[in-house]
């Protein structure tokens, strides 16, 4: 195995092993809402201004996907639909009193799941962040031209 597959292979094991650590607590705390509907609760707050596009892009789904993520939130209470003055045509949304709890608590989650791995992070020196960030920054660009490319060849 060289090298090249060795990182693959780790990164996936550490995302595995992150949500398999992770999953119970999440599962609990957020008892009644499932993985997507929480993370569109979350870009939906982070990413101000959010309508379908929008959230499509930051969550990597369809907007017919989102379009029907949505509709169950706003059915059940967490997000509200808004225009703006200057557009009538396009629909945003924003998190009610209740989404905001869910994010307050998913939120506090990832907190605790940091302070948990505190140990490790602590041990990395600033070359070695820079260069991890540098890496993961870099693969992070070819990805977006790889699925941007593939975007233009499906339309």
């Amino acid at each position: 195995m060289n090298k090249e597959e060795q990182l693959l292979m780790n990164f996936r094991d550490l995302y595995n092993k992150m949500v398999w650590l992770n999953k119970p607590k999440m599962e609990e705390s957020l008892k009644g809402y499932k993985p997507s509907e929480v993370h569109c609760i979350e870009s939906i707050e982070k990413n101000g201004d959010a309508n379908v596009t929008k959230l499509a892009e930051s969550l990597y789904m369809t907007r017919g996907a989102i379009s029907k993520l949505t509709k169950k939130l706003l059915k059940k209470g967490l997000i509200e639909s808004y225009q703006k003055q200057d557009n009538k045509k396009e629909i945003y949304f924003r998190l009610t009193e209740q989404g905001k709890e869910i994010y307050k608590i998913h939120e506090e989650l990832h907190k605790e799941f940091q302070e948990r791995d505190k140990v490790v992070f602590e041990q990395v020196t600033k070359e070695q962040f820079d260069s991890m960030l540098n890496f993961v920054e870099k693969y992070n660009r070819h990805l977006d031209a790889e699925i941007k490319k593939q975007s233009i060849s499906i339309n």
